[in-house]
């Protein structure tokens, strides 16, 4: 098979391409890709156990764990012991995370239309359709 028809290379040289210029758009804050992915979920449901977040990113615990760490050492995240239950862990966006969040968004809204500016509006619907169906496929 040539290199070019495999699915595999093809996502991840894309997404690959996609990542680096969204970690340097993303480096005035001193946030990487993988941080924003957490710092949207927290944003929009405010309060998440790291498992919850592993699910809504279809991460592993070992990496978010990894991520929530540099994130509590950056003051983006706070971790403490659930009130209703003192056995788990949540998870809460600090204030200078809230701090950045408008103009993160910005620059998440600049980078997909700078990816996204080769398509037409029905490809752009198309091609995220896909993705999803992809990343919601469950293969055997």
């Amino acid at each position: 098979m040539h290199l070019h028809d495999c699915i595999n290379f093809l996502l991840n040289s894309s997404q690959h391409t996609v990542f680096q210029h969204l970690k340097s758009q993303l480096s005035e804050y001193h946030v990487t890709p993988a941080q924003y992915g957490i710092l949207n979920v927290l944003w929009e449901h405010h309060t998440l156990s790291p498992k919850q977040i592993c699910e809504f990113l279809s991460l592993e615990a070992s990496t978010v764990s990894c991520i929530l760490d540099r994130m509590q050492k950056n003051e983006l995240i706070t971790r403490t012991l659930d009130p209703n239950d003192r056995r788990n862990v949540v998870v809460e966006a600090t204030a200078k995370a809230e701090a950045i969040q408008k103009p993160i968004e910005a620059i998440i809204d600049k980078v997909n239309q700078q990816v996204l500016s080769p398509f037409s509006e029905e490809e752009k619907q198309f091609l995220r359709g896909a993705l999803l169906t992809i990343a919601r496929t469950k293969l055997k």
